[in-house]
């Protein structure tokens, strides 16, 4: 937001450098000199760098730090900022196009899926954010114990279930909710079901009972959109381990734990990375 207001009580601190600096953006802002205070975000040391128009075949959200080098969204963004596990959106809300990180691609920028040569789009709009947590990898070699199934060698997915739409690229700090066990073509796909820290909602739910109190027919939502969604392309019905239940934060955080593991011995090397690219 901008800033009108007098000098803030903390640049009257002793001499720093920070203090320095936040003096004379405000001198700056004061004379007119730029039209607004620069937000705060909870991991906002990247700029996002767009290739091709999107619903193209070329499309490509390519990411960079501060000092214009690319990074990896998967690789190089933390999987938490403080409290917090961040969640890169890759598909807003009420949205259509498939939008996912290309392991595969070098530095793993944002694309469209892609089947047969053409661009996949969901067959009706998706009613929550959608996105991946960094650092996390299911590995397609481990037989999980329960479901008896492999995991699908993507990063982790998160619904957001969040009021707001928020921008494709954008790093959202999220609260940990609870998890989905989705079994996709025979292979485990864990949902993440998640709220944005800074969302209306966000202080009142804590874990997943709370979504089921407060939010009702969210969970259930989540759940049947994911079952059907591939049905109109002659795909079978999703299914669910744990008998479809919705499983609480704990187990999330157990699920999140593991498969940040799995992603750290993707990148050392013990495990085979396959076709992936890890930057190594």
């Amino acid at each position: 937001q901008a800033f009108f207001g007098p000098t803030p009580d903390f640049l009257h601190l002793r001499a720093t450098p920070l203090r320095d600096k936040m003096r004379a953006m405000i001198a700056v802002r004061r004379a007119g000199l730029i039209r607004a205070w620069p937000q705060v975000r909870c991991f906002s040391a990247f700029t996002q760098h767009k290739v091709g128009e999107p619903g193209t075949l070329e499309y490509r959200m390519h990411f960079q730090d501060s000092n214009g080098n690319k990074i990896s969204p998967w690789h190089d963004i933390p999987l938490k900022s403080g409290e917090h596990f961040n969640c890169l959106i890759e598909i807003p809300k009420n949205t259509k196009p498939k939008m996912e990180v290309a392991v595969k691609e070098e530095m793993n920028p944002i694309a469209q899926d892609v089947k047969k040569g053409k661009l996949r789009d969901y067959h009706g709009p998706i009613f929550w954010n959608y996105g991946m947590l960094p650092q996390t990898w299911e590995d397609p070699n481990v037989t999980h114990a329960e479901t008896k199934c492999n995991g699908d060698n993507d990063p982790v997915d998160v619904v957001e279930i969040g009021s707001e739409a928020l921008a494709q690229g954008s790093v959202e700090p999220v609260k940990v909710l609870g998890a989905l066990a989705m079994i996709d073509d025979g292979e485990l796909d864990w949902k993440i079901i998640g709220i944005r820290t800074g969302d209306k909602l966000a202080a009142e739910l804590n874990d997943i009972q709370d979504v089921e109190a407060k939010c009702p027919g969210v969970i259930s939502g989540i759940r049947e959109w994911f079952r059907w969604y591939k049905t109109p392309d002659g795909k079978p019905l999703n299914a669910f381990g744990y008998e479809e239940k919705a499983l609480d934060k704990k187990f999330a955080l157990e699920v999140i734990e593991e498969t940040h593991g799995a992603w750290k011995k993707l990148r050392d090397g013990s495990t085979d990375k396959g076709k992936l690219w890890i930057g190594k």
